[in-house]
């Protein structure tokens, strides 16, 4: 092979791009029949989704060699499988659900007063009520009401299952109003909050490890029929490679309209997902249901770097000496950027979304982002320092 075909086959094979998305691979890919052999410890198949009963697992989880068992069906389900699980009972005690859901609307109810909270990735402003980092919140609050939720022996497993121990569980709380619209449909974190261009900067190999990196769920705190317009979803979605690129192509937006399934979930149900799954949150089309779920994304442990490094402190100390060092011609442009990415955070999150919304794009400004903006404007150190310590407030809880 020549040099050149084998450098041209290399970067198409490491550089995935918008443009390689086609619509009838896809097809091909997800137009699949779910077996329900595969699945034994589900109680049925609906709508090509595994659907499993909390009492039925709750019992298998006791025994250890079942225990582990379900937790490697979950795995394939929602590595290779149709991409999610749903849990029917999930909470055992709906009681438990109810008393969350009173701090959640009292939560609701001061944010809303405050001129706080609200908005969303994938939705219209002012379609429903979000409360950003409600799992802090609601220890906070009721640290009672905390223990008795999140010592749900399911999420547990689930979340274990899917990402070994050591996961770590935040949440944001959903309620959709009736008449609120349906989201687009979407990728979630890491990759799916990124714009097509920064997303195509990235190796295949990370679009293969971004979906293993976190785990989605919702859990229903009320009844949710169709008309209340529960998640939609698009089995073996997941498992289309360039997928992070095509969820902002209009022929895959039109594909997932006609072809996504949608199930009804009791108050206590849960549903688990891949996050690379194609999905969105359905139109409310009630007239009177409040569609409240506490959407859960349970992060790996090992997505950490081995140090803490204050990256504030360094980002305040090195900017006046990039500034100099650009001025007098002892470093380009290029290397400063350079230095600027081993000194600097380069990614939005974690954040406190209250205080640091997505303001026009999926994901807040970077630290690196910042840095860079104030070389190229020529700021003076005391203007960047001063915006430097502001963004990393707003990262505070």
């Amino acid at each position: 092979m020549k040099a050149d075909n084998l450098k041209e086959l290399r970067s198409d094979r490491v550089w995935l791009t918008a443009d390689s998305c086609a619509i009838n691979d896809f097809a091909a890919i997800v137009e699949r029949t779910t077996n329900a052999a595969d699945y034994p410890f589900a109680s049925e198949i609906v709508k090509n989704a595994p659907v499993y009963d909390g009492a039925s697992i709750r019992s298998a989880a006791v025994d250890p060699g079942q225990r582990k068992a379900l937790m490697a069906e979950w795995v394939e389900a929602m590595t290779d499988g149709p991409g999610l699980v749903v849990l029917r009972g999930a909470f055992e005690d709906t009681a438990v659900v109810d008393a969350a859901t009173l701090a959640f609307n009292a939560m609701i109810a001061a944010e809303r007063s405050a001129g706080t909270g609200g908005g969303d990735h994938f939705a219209k402003p002012g379609a429903n009520d979000r409360v950003w980092n409600a799992l802090e919140k609601l220890c906070l609050r009721d640290p009672e009401a905390f223990a008795a939720y999140y010592g749900n022996d399911v999420i547990a497993l689930v979340s274990e299952a899917w990402l070994g121990p050591a996961y770590q569980v935040t949440s944001q709380v959903n309620n959709v109003r009736p008449g609120g619209a349906a989201q687009s449909a979407h990728r979630d974190y890491h990759l799916g909050f990124q714009t097509t261009a920064e997303i195509e900067r990235y190796p295949v190999h990370v679009h293969r490890i971004s979906p293993v990196l976190t785990l989605q769920g919702a859990v229903a705190h009320c009844d949710m029929p169709l008309e209340s317009g529960p998640t939609l979803y698009l089995p073996y979605s997941q498992t289309y490679l360039p997928g992070y690129l095509a969820t902002g192509r209009p022929e895959f937006q039109a594909y997932f309209a006609e072809h996504h399934i949608q199930l009804p979930l009791k108050k206590g149900d849960a549903a688990f997902f891949n996050p690379a799954l194609f999905h969105a949150a359905g139109t409310n089309r009630s007239s009177d249901i409040q569609r409240m779920a506490n959407l859960l994304q349970v992060s790996s442990g090992y997505g950490r770097a081995m140090e803490s490094v204050d990256r504030t402190k360094t980002s305040a100390v090195l900017f006046p000496v990039l500034r100099r060092m650009l001025a007098d011609g002892r470093l380009s442009r290029a290397a400063a950027r350079n230095a600027v990415a081993a000194c600097a955070e380069g990614y939005s999150f974690p954040t406190n979304l209250d205080r640091d919304p997505p303001i026009g794009g999926l994901a807040p400004e970077s630290q690196q982002a910042l840095v860079n903006r104030a070389l190229d404007a020529g700021w003076e150190p005391a203007t960047f320092n001063e915006a430097l310590e502001l963004q990393a407030w707003k990262k505070l809880t």
